[in-house]
């Protein structure tokens, strides 16, 4: 009896072992793709205001690090009457998700989730935010906002949850979350100076680096193999799964470049590579959500629409002067939205294009729509309170200047040999 009881522990040990390494490799590599969020936006900006962009993702990091620490994790995870939990730090005791790993390695690997939603909000407001009302604003989105969306969608109790929404890696929680946080962000800072003429007309402003773009969209796309796979939260008794989710996550991602290659050239008589950047995430985003639920070919389709999406959404936002520098609402906002949807439509079990109704389709549509609501109005609300009392908006000269210069006083490319 001594022998079997000792058998069991050591098996219990080495699972726990396992699934401690694969979630501290994802939780890793979800950490790298803030390094992502930096590259890709810093490149898709002017050179004057590139280390503006990057203090941005760095605040992301430690504002909303900390901000999620001390009360976040507690309201997403605690225990839920359905719509809120209250806690601090990191609780002890079971969170009721059977986690095979400590609550702290849990902690770090959601925090890469909250921190990867609010530097969404960072590309959107680019070149025209100021510092430290942009950092007010990280801390409250990943102390009370995320968590709040985390709660219902991933907390057992949630009602969300409780509902049967699937939203496995967060085109909704994270994505669609971020994404319309931007859009309510933008709309209440204003086009860049320059962005639209007197007519209304569109004038472009082009990233100054798109190689530097280009190689952040990649650590994006890695970084995501960890974000998707990642949400498995055990490597042990997963393998199907984890297989199941890294293939589709990859075939989304592919077809979202193709089509967007395919979709810009017959279009604009030329392919248009920053937005196949955009294209590849678009079909990271769309498929982030149903990963876990759908086929390999309904993968490539909804990775397939997502490109074309992305590209039809960031011309939409600039004629009705939405400026987003980066594309962020389009590719997290619009095709969250998008993702969301895609799994009442493509889920081999209970997906309407596979036999099985509505019912799945109407639980995504309310739980997404509820979602983008809650994250738009809140941070209009708040914007709208910052810009009537701290302001949020740098000054005209410093716009015009440059950010990096006049607040930071140091320029992202030295002219001194």
């Amino acid at each position: 009896m001594e022998e079997i009881t000792t058998i069991a522990l050591e098996q219990t040990e080495l699972i726990r072992g396992i699934d401690t390494v694969w979630v501290a490799l994802c939780a890793a590599l979800i950490f790298l793709m803030e390094g992502g969020f930096a590259l890709l936006e810093a490149g898709f900006v002017r050179a004057k205001n590139t280390m503006s962009i990057i203090a941005k993702v760095i605040i992301d990091i430690t504002f909303g690090g900390i901000a999620f620490y001390i009360v976040g994790f507690g309201i997403a995870y605690g225990a839920s009457n359905g719509w809120f939990a209250f806690g601090t730090g990191i609780m002890d005791g079971d969170l009721g998700l059977g986690l095979t790993v400590s609550n702290k390695l849990f902690w770090f690997i959601q925090l890469g989730f909250a921190m990867a939603a609010i530097s969404i909000v960072s590309g959107a407001v680019a070149e025209r935010m100021k510092v430290w009302p942009y950092a007010l604003f990280v801390f409250i989105f990943c102390a009370i906002m995320y968590p709040l969306v985390a709660n219902w969608v991933w907390n057992p109790d949630g009602w969300l949850a409780m509902r049967g929404f699937n939203d496995f890696a967060g085109s909704s929680a994270v994505h669609a979350m971020g994404g319309f946080s931007a859009l309510a962000a933008a709309i209440v800072l204003g086009p860049r100076l320059g962005k639209y003429n007197g007519n209304g007309e569109l004038t472009p402003i082009p990233g100054h680096n798109l190689p530097l773009a280009a190689i952040g969209g990649f650590i994006l796309w890695f970084g995501w193999f960890g974000f998707n796979p990642g949400s498995t939260l055990a490597a042990v008794g997963n393998w199907e799964l984890i297989g199941t989710v890294a293939t589709n996550t990859f075939l989304a991602s592919a077809a979202g470049g193709i089509s967007t290659m395919a979709y810009t050239y017959f279009r604009y008589g030329q392919i248009d590579i920053t937005m196949a950047i955009n294209g590849v995430l678009a079909g990271l985003v769309a498929v982030t959500a149903g990963c876990n639920v759908v086929d390999s070919n309904s993968a490539i389709i909804i990775g397939a629409f997502a490109g074309v999406i992305v590209d039809i959404a960031v011309v939409f936002f600039d004629k009705i002067k939405i400026d987003d520098p980066v594309g962020a609402i389009a590719v997290h906002g619009v095709n969250g939205f998008f993702g969301t949807l895609a799994v009442g439509l493509f889920a081999t079990e209970g997906g309407l294009f596979f036999g099985g109704g509505t019912s799945l389709l109407v639980t995504q549509l309310i739980g997404v729509v509820t979602i983008g609501l809650f994250s738009f109005i809140v941070t209009f609300l708040i914007m709208k309170i910052m810009k009537k009392t701290i302001g949020i908006r740098v000054s005209r000269l410093e716009e015009t200047a440059g950010i990096d210069a006049v607040s930071f006083g140091v320029e992202a490319y030295s002219t001194f040999e």
